[in-house]
């Protein structure tokens, strides 16, 4: 007799119900691993994310190409025969970016390597020099005084290593987002932080930076690494530094893009939908390969393979392709307010965006009783190198406002070594995805997806099911 799974014998010696336990059926199970191995050897996430980044291109979010990537997102679902395709509205202000320079005046003139940061003001016409004031932290920068700061242009100069989990983006986003707004209410004239990268090229790293509702906004931007050693050099030197900076930048209005949608449509409970995808936006210095082109791609592929299945799902496979991601998970939370009335009908849900190397981990965040069904989900998804993790998942970052409502969810890591090598920089291009990496992908998405939309029971997607912190592996 084969033992049983420790989470479901755990519920079983609790004295719980057989009823109330979710588990897979076999024959789902072995149609999973049939799938995982089919999409081990096909190609159609490669070329998708090929034909997004070669046909459209960047996708600042209300730029020239936003329209152009929802029509390529639309056409290219009913291309792959999803069954229902459309699209939700989503408002947000439009930043735009024009141009921008920066170089050391003193004490030597350098020309730098530099980035505005999404939701920059403009610099005054003709660009504006001061001195600079060199911080290694953001906690370094909470700890000033107006008087360290006043007139003079910031910099926080915080390195992050790479990780496999990718955790020090906590330094550098933290940075990059809080740390502007920051120096504007001390007085200082303008803002710069070493990229928020891991990388050692001569390419800065943009990011989206937050102000407060009605608070003073100054000219915010990041130069690369090498650049950013340059002006620590400078300031060790124990002269004066002197930086000029011009940037072209600033928002211009509201701008109403959507949400792309798409749908293979269950046969037995088609209002019960399992959900995936990526962001299609992107920031504009490269082609948004692997932030999140891919994540489109694998979320496109995977629904594909389920749909050319010979009988659709129980459930519905939904595919969404989400708006300004990169600026305020805009396409997220429009998502979560036109839909949190479904919320018990969003069985689980997981996001694509965190590039497209090999996924080795999978968090959940489900009712207890439905641990026996991603045990089930483990078994298919260990051959392909997947563990199980310990934290919390919440679906990633545009599923993050809806498993906010209640939706059960998945996240899905993968490997983020060199992801902020090449995150949000010029470098962030087609050839940095691995066809067979970006194909393990799809496997992992179509096994848990598939599995989901025939398991037998729910994950315990209910209105405000995991505000707590109880109810999660």
């Amino acid at each position: 007799m084969r033992a049983l799974p420790c989470a479901l014998f755990a519920l079983l010696s609790a004295g719980a119900s057989a009823a109330t336990i979710t588990t897979v059926p076999e024959a789902a199970v072995k149609q999973a691993v049939a799938l995982r191995e089919q999409a081990l050897k096909d190609g159609q996430a490669y070329a998708l994310l090929e034909s997004l980044t070669t046909e459209v291109g960047p996708r600042l979010a209300g730029g020239v190409n936003d329209q152009k990537a929802r029509d390529w997102a639309v056409a290219r679902f009913q291309a792959l025969g999803y069954d229902k395709v459309w699209t939700e509205p989503v408002t947000y202000p439009k930043w735009v970016r024009r141009s921008e320079s920066a170089a050391l005046i003193a004490p030597f003139a350098q020309k730098l390597a530099v980035t505005a940061l999404g939701y920059s003001p403009a610099t005054p016409k003709g660009g504006l020099s001061a001195p600079v004031v060199l911080f290694d932290s953001l906690d370094a920068l909470k700890a000033a005084s107006s008087a360290d700061v006043k007139g003079k242009i910031v910099f926080v100069n915080a390195r992050m290593k790479a990780y496999r989990d990718g955790h020090d983006y906590g330094i550098g986003s933290a940075v990059r987002s809080r740390g502007p707004a920051i120096a504007a209410e001390l007085g200082a004239a303008a803002f710069v932080l070493r990229s928020a990268g891991t990388d050692n090229h001569r390419l800065p790293h943009t990011g989206v930076t937050q102000w407060a509702e009605g608070g003073k906004r100054i000219p915010a931007a990041a130069v690369s690494a090498p650049d950013a050693d340059l002006i620590a050099a400078a300031a060790r030197r124990g002269r004066p530094v002197q930086m000029k900076l011009q940037l072209d930048c600033g928002i211009e209005g509201e701008y109403t893009g959507a949400n792309v949608i798409a749908e293979i449509r269950g046969r037995e409970k088609p209002d019960e939908v399992v959900v995936m995808g990526g962001h299609l936006d992107s920031w504009d210095l490269g082609t948004g390969a692997i932030d999140d082109g891919a994540g489109v791609a694998i979320g496109m592929a995977a629904g594909k393979l389920i749909g050319d299945l010979p009988q659709p799902p129980k459930r519905t496979i939904r595919v969404v392709a989400f708006a300004n991601e990169e600026a305020g998970l805009f396409g997220g939370k429009a998502y979560a307010a036109a839909h949190k009335h479904e919320v018990a009908q969003h069985v689980l849900g997981s996001e694509s965006d965190f590039g497209a190397d090999r996924i080795w981990r999978l968090n959940a965040t489900v009712k207890p009783e439905a641990l026996p069904a991603i045990d089930a989900m483990m078994q298919v998804l260990a051959p392909l190198g997947v563990e199980r993790g310990s934290g919390r998942g919440n679906g990633g970052p545009d599923l993050s406002p809806i498993h906010a409502e209640g939706m059960a969810s998945l996240s899905l890591t993968n490997d983020g070594t060199r992801y902020f090598d090449i995150h949000h920089s010029a470098d962030d291009t087609l050839d940095k995805v691995d066809p067979e990496q970006i194909a393990q992908n799809v496997a992992v998405y179509v096994s848990w997806a598939y599995m989901a939309a025939e398991a037998d029971g729910d994950f315990g997607s209910a209105p405000g099911a995991f505000r707590q912190a109880g109810g999660e592996d």
